[in-house]
């Protein structure tokens, strides 16, 4: 029997080093529940999940309709049942975090994905998956930003490169990142691995993993991580990664990530494992450190300027062209809501300007020689940066 303790022992000794090296903390394993009830591959996928998850140093409190003599078991019969408990575990510090199925976040708090790049292995942070950091499409692209920032610091990378997916909104967000890098928010921006480089990312850099944040509005990142999930399977069964995230947000505390009802017992694991290690690095001093960076750097008024100027009356008016000649330079980095207001700006200066779609996006076309004059005339008007 002492022998036996003491390979025992032995075995938890490794398995607590083991993740001192992952995570960098040494100390007692944080308690992770997990949601079971729900799945749409039935709950033994979930225990399967959480057996391995515990194998690698997980303290795992399971929460269904099953039971395991390694694990800590909370018997319930449905779906409701377990967020009562969850809730419960959590009110009460029995667990330090949960990962579960759905989660009725506040606006405010959105969820890191984090994923795998398919053809280079490496782990990407997706900012963000589900949840709404903010109503207006660009302030919650910025929070997201920053919310991915938190957790990648927490997640041990202490200077995590940040691209923005090229959607509607990433250059106006874009532009307030550099802002706010420029008043002391310090982080960095990362380079598109195509010709063109750039901190806003192709599709290509998904795949390939060009940084280690990647910002995307919710419902973009909902799609971009069930694909890189689930595309080796056909759709139904998501393989790898690590789920959707922690819900992240301006003083928000509560650790809850989310996994879909898709993922694999592989994919519930790995969730189960990024709760554990955010919960060891104290995610929410990170949180709460980047966040007053942030708004050191002047997030409130950045915010408050682009919500002024959204509340003013749509600038295009009857202006006629200039004289036509030819366009042969494109100019990027405008929002294509705003590309003709752009135009009609420069019509109003003087400037002969055509509207187009490059490769890359909306671009404004003008004369070679003229501009100059016309990217002055489009950064003090606020449509590049």
């Amino acid at each position: 029997m002492a022998h036996k303790n003491a390979q025992q022992l032995i075995k938890e000794t490794f398995l607590e080093l083991a993740t001192a090296l992952e995570t960098g903390r040494l100390g007692t394993s944080p308690a992770i529940a997990l949601t079971a009830p729900g799945g749409e591959h039935g709950e033994q996928n979930a225990l399967n999940a959480a057996l391995l998850a515990k194998k690698q140093g997980v303290d795992v409190h399971y929460i269904g309709s099953l039971n395991h003599p390694d694990l800590t078991c909370h018997p319930v019969q449905d779906e409701a049942q377990a967020h009562e408990v969850m809730e419960r575990l959590m009110g009460d510090g029995t667990i330090q975090g949960t990962v579960t199925m759905h989660y009725p976040f506040p606006i405010g708090v959105a969820t890191v994905g984090r994923a795998i790049a398919p053809s280079t292995g490496r782990k990407i942070f997706l900012a963000t998956t589900t949840g709404t950091a903010a109503t207006d499409r660009v302030e919650a692209l910025v929070r997201g930003a920053i919310c991915g920032i938190i957790t990648a610091k927490a997640c041990g990378i202490k200077n995590p490169t940040v691209g923005l997916l090229n959607i509607d909104g990433a250059r106006q967000a874009e532009t307030m990142l550099k802002k706010l890098q420029a008043n002391g928010f310090d982080f960095t921006f990362a380079a598109s691995a195509r010709a063109g480089g750039g901190c806003i990312m192709r599709g290509n850099d998904l795949l390939l993993g060009s940084c280690d944040v990647m910002v995307m509005d919710s419902l973009t990142g909902n799609v971009v991580i069930k694909m890189l999930s689930a595309f080796t399977s056909g759709g139904n069964y998501e393989t790898v990664g690590y789920g959707y995230g922690p819900g992240i947000g301006e003083n928000y505390d509560k650790l809850v990530l989310i996994v879909s009802r898709a993922s694999g017992e592989a994919v519930v694991a790995n969730a189960l494992k990024f709760a554990s290690q955010l919960a060891q690095n104290v995610w929410q001093q990170s949180a709460k450190e980047e966040f007053e960076k942030a708004y050191k750097a002047g997030l409130k008024q950045l915010l408050e300027e682009a919500a002024a100027r959204n509340k003013q009356e749509p600038k295009a008016q009857q202006v006629a062209a200039p004289p036509q000649e030819p366009v042969t330079t494109d100019i990027a980095g405008i929002e294509v809501m705003e590309l003709e207001d752009a135009v009609t700006l420069l019509w109003q200066e003087g400037i002969y300007a055509q509207s187009g779609m490059g490769c890359t996006g909306p671009v404004v076309m003008v004369n070679e020689q003229r501009l100059d004059k016309a990217l002055a005339i489009l950064k003090t008007g606020g449509f590049i940066g």
